[in-house]
C-alpha cells in the first residue's frame, strides 16, 4: 500500500510540474539506455517510444528520488539548475 501511495503522489507531481516531468523522462531515459547497450541509437529510439508510458509510470517513485536528491545536492553546493 505505502509502494501505491509514494508511486501515486510521484505521478501526480510529474503531472503538475512540467520542468521536473522533462527531468524525470531524461532521467528515466538515460537510464533505460544504460540497461539497453546492446540497442543501436534508432532502435532505442523507437523501443523508448512505444514503452516510455510504462517506463515512466513504473519508474516515478524511483525518477522523484533522484530528483530530490539532485536538488538537494545543488542547494548544498549553491549550484542551479538551468
Amino acid at each position: 500500500m505505502e509502494r501505491d501511495n509514494l508511486m501515486h503522489g510521484a505521478r501526480t507531481a510529474l503531472n503538475t510540474d512540467m520542468d521536473t516531468r522533462a527531468w524525470a523522462e531524461n532521467f528515466l531515459k538515460e537510464k533505460t539506455r544504460l540497461e539497453n547497450t546492446q540497442m543501436g541509437d534508432e532502435e532505442f529510439e523507437k523501443y523508448w517510444r512505444y514503452h516510455k508510458p510504462e517506463i515512466m509510470h513504473a519508474g516515478a517513485a524511483e525518477a522523484m528520488a533522484a530528483f530530490r536528491q539532485a536538488r538537494h545536492g545543488d542547494l548544498e553546493t549553491g549550484d542551479k539548475e538551468s
